[in-house]
């Protein structure tokens, strides 16, 4: 499977990498098939507010395209979200 995590206008550290394959990696157990493909974007943004760090998560089966986005304070509470959010997907498509 590949996984592809894009940084956009900034330089993500090796740890926050590893971080999000490994929940990538937990969430594909859960698939009905193998992915052939999850692309990742990290993006920062101006609101403070809400928090700036935005999880974009594209995954890809023969057939399906899942997708989530999330916004958080911290770029691993955000891919937790997009993570739940993309199992929640995949547990609709299986019933």
């Amino acid at each position: 499977m590949n996984i592809n995590i894009q940084s956009l206008k900034f330089k993500a550290s090796d740890r926050l990498y590893e971080f999000i394959h490994d929940k990538l990696e937990r969430l594909t157990k859960h698939l009905p098939q193998e992915a052939t493909g999850i692309d990742v974007v990290l993006k920062l943004e101006q609101d403070h507010e809400q928090g700036n760090k935005i999880v974009d998560i594209r995954l890809n089966i023969p057939g399906h395209e899942f997708f989530a986005s999330k916004q958080a304070k911290a770029f691993e509470e955000a891919c937790l979200e997009a993570c739940d959010a993309l199992k929640n997907q995949i547990e609709k498509l299986k019933k």
